[in-house]
């Protein structure tokens, strides 16, 4: 709920603390997170203009999706690969996306 309104204030910075402590909720409460996703969040929240980061997926490995200004993604990429890749030996795969709406119905009437 609290992000959801700060979405709907256009709050980023409020979503973004929302966002790492939920992160740290998932890692200290519910024990879902592991060493390298917690490094991936704590990278990514040392980089300059990155307003949140947290785990997603099904924990124990896998992604994160992280909160950060446009104009900063091209560094932030460079440095947290970098990072990862000198901590673990693997090559981080980071995409830059764009939220949506999400999902939504479709009038199939409309399409054929």
């Amino acid at each position: 709920m609290k992000a959801a309104d700060a979405l709907s204030a256009g709050d980023v910075s409020e979503v973004g603390r929302l966002m790492s402590e939920s992160h740290q909720s998932l890692r200290d409460d519910y024990q879902v997170s592991c060493r390298e996703l917690d490094f991936l969040v704590e990278c990514a929240e040392a980089q300059s203009g990155t307003l949140g980061a947290r785990m997603t997926g099904g924990g124990f490995g896998g992604c994160t999706v992280n909160l950060v200004p446009k104009h900063c993604f091209e560094l932030f990429r460079e440095n947290v690969a970098r990072e990862y890749r000198a901590k673990t030996g693997i090559a981080p795969e980071i995409f830059a996306v764009r939220a949506s709406s999400g999902a939504g119905e479709i009038d199939l009437r409309l399409t054929i």
